[in-house]
Order: C-alpha cells, then structure tokens, then sequence
C-alpha cells in the first residue's frame, strides 16, 4: 500500500507531481534585509528537496509591504528584485520535485509592535482574553483597498511564476485576511464583500472548481484556536493525527477537486489512512522541520526516530507561540546544515525566538521607512 504515497499525480494545470507527500507551508521568519530570502531559506529548501518530497510548498510571502505576519516575513511584491526568487525557486526544485509560493495577506493579525496597517472585513479585534493586547487593532477595509490587495495577490502570483516557482498557494485558513473574509464571526460587512454563512468549506471549493485550480488544501486553527500548531481542538481524531480527517472524509465525495490535507501527520500508516480516506495528497509540517527525509524514510520502510518535545502548559496562546518557536529552532539548524534538536526546552526556544525577532522589528521598521513602500 505503501507505494500509491510514492506514485505520481497528475494536476489539471498539466503538472505532476512526483509523489503524494508535500511539505505544507511553515512560516520560517528568516527573510534577510530588504525582507528578502537568502543563503538560509535556500539552504533549507535544499535539505527538505533532496529529502524526498513530490511538492515543497513554501511559508507564507506577503503581497503587502505594510501588513506583514512577522518582521521577517518576506515580502513578494512589484518592487522586490526578483533575483533573490529565482535562487529560492531553484532550491526548492533540486531535488527534482515541485515548488509552491504560498502568497498570504495577514489582514488583522498583525503584532501591536508591527507597523503598517492593520486591516480587516470589519472592525473586529483578535479576541485572546488577556492576551489580546499583543495585536493591534484592526480597521474596516475600504472597497477600494480591497481591490489595490486583489491586484497585489495577483502581482505576486505572476512575480512567482516569473521567478520560476511551479504554482502559488492562496492563504485562506488560519484566521489571516482571505480567512477572515469567509468567517461570519469576523466579517459583519452588508456590502458585496460580505454574506458568507453556512457550510463555507464546500462552497469555496465549488466557486474555486471552474477556475482551475490544480489542489485544495483542508486545514485549521488560527490564533484564537490554534489547532494548525499542533494543538488540536478535537479529540475524536485518531491519536491526534491527521486533526481535518473527519472534515476530509465528508468533503471528499463531493468535491470536484483534488484534496490536501495537512495537521499532525507523522507516520506513515496516517499518511495511508489519509489516502485510503480519497485524499490525493498528504502535508506535512512539523514532521519535516524535526525529520527532513521523512519521505525517504518511508521509501525504505522507516519511521522517524524523533519527535518535537511536547508543549504541556495550559496556556494555549503561549503554547501556540512556544510550539511555533520549536519549530522555527529546527528549521534554522536544518538551514545551517546541522541536526534538529527536537528535544530544546520550548521556553528557551520561545526566549531565543523573541529575542531574534526584536532584532528583525528593527531591520524591517527602517526598511519600510527607507523603501517608500505606499499602503
């Protein structure tokens, strides 16, 4: 059985993929100056293609110089120089598989320290009780700056594609912009951006159908639920893996559209439960920043023979963030070359964590004051 997650997929668009394991996108934080990737991202998206994935998809790159996830987010837009991309692109291709930009737009959850802008549907703040204060406020989006953020998701799509990535991720889950706009808890707008209600996930899979699109990818969480950190809400799933199995398992016999999912996967008997289940694809995040050739591992027969220390504090907003942390701590030793220590305390990586992104506030509050970047 083990042989259909190492057979080919073929895409509407007339790609293929050589498997059916892809790396899910995780925001490494570690844009260089000018909010570009360098050495570090390269050397990281080197190691996980050599390690055997048929499709890297890579963390989020924002569409809007001024509304940024963190201040090391990299930033794709009509000004980057496209040079930097290119490199990435490549990197990501070197080991003969596929690469995916993701493009993303945070839209209200933007840090309190970030400048910029903080936009939303509506004037609706995160709500993390006592932690609420760490994003700032967001304000209504105007219908005009609604589309000048339609043309910049579509500037940098075609700037990826110019730089040679193979396809771009849309990102719309995890509570950012386009996420926000499909939630009726977020968005209260009675013009025509607003009115999404009932049974959203199947309706955007079917006004996405006839727009060619090649992959759907099923996900959850944002930062007031945070199951995309490895904290699921939902305990039904089967030993916590595979979080969205359920969700997958009810949108699979209708959807016109291939499907990815993405949330805990670990082991390879999930990942054939996954497919059993008709999904086309399997993602993997985590898994891969403490085991890189996780794929080729299960080429041979093998399991991974580590895992993330587990974050056990009852407060989730601080888990999410330390958990996130831990992940990061290995992605950066994997970029350098060295092993994952997948057993670093969570607070020390919190701490080391924070402490690079004070340094990557400064860079990116001059860069943006020097850049002339427009809202």
């Amino acid at each position: 059985m083990t042989s259909e997650l190492f057979s080919p997929l073929s895409l509407r668009s007339g790609q293929v993929l050589n498997n059916r394991i892809a790396k899910a996108a995780m925001e490494e934080n570690m844009a260089a100056g000018g909010q570009l990737p360098d050495k570090e991202l390269f050397g990281l998206y080197r190691r996980w293609a050599a390690g055997g994935t048929g499709l890297l998809i890579t963390g989020n790159v924002m569409v809007h110089a001024e509304a940024l996830t963190g201040p090391a987010g990299v930033v794709l837009d009509a000004a980057a120089p496209l040079e930097p991309f290119v490199e990435w692109a490549r990197a990501g291709k070197s080991g003969g598989g596929s690469i995916w930009m993701q493009i993303n737009h945070p839209g209200r959850q933007i840090g309190s320290d970030m400048p910029g802008v903080v936009w939303g549907p509506s004037a609706v703040a995160v709500d993390l009780g006592r932690h609420s204060s760490r994003f700032g406020r967001p304000v209504a989006m105007t219908p005009e700056q609604i589309r000048a953020t339609v043309t910049r998701y579509a500037v940098t799509a075609r700037r990826a594609e110019e730089a040679g990535f193979d396809g771009v991720e849309v990102h719309a889950a995890h509570g950012y912009l386009l996420s926000q706009f499909l939630s009726p808890l977020v968005n209260k707008r009675t013009d025509q951006w607003g009115g999404f209600d009932a049974d959203d996930a199947r309706q955007v899979i079917e006004m996405l159908a006839p727009l060619g699109v090649d992959l759907v990818e099923l996900s959850g969480g944002s930062y007031e639920s945070p199951a995309m950190s490895g904290r699921p809400a939902d305990e039904r799933t089967q030993a916590r893996e595979a979080y969205f199995l359920d969700l997958a398992k009810d949108l699979v016999g209708t959807s016109p559209l291939p499907l990815m999912l993405t949330g805990g996967i670990t082991r390879r008997g999930t990942a054939r439960r996954v497919l059993d289940s008709g999904v086309a694809v399997i993602g993997m995040g985590t898994a891969l920043a403490v085991t890189p050739d996780l794929p080729e591992l299960w080429r041979t027969g093998r399991e991974a023979d580590r895992k993330l220390r587990p974050v056990t504090w009852s407060d989730k907003t601080l888990a999410s963030a330390a958990g996130m942390a831990q992940v990061r701590h290995q992605m950066r030793r994997i970029a350098r070359g060295s092993r994952p220590t997948p057993n670093t305390h969570p607070a020390i990586a919190l701490l080391a964590e924070q402490l690079k992104q004070r340094g990557a506030l400064r860079r990116y509050r001059t860069w943006l004051n020097t850049a002339g970047r427009a809202a």
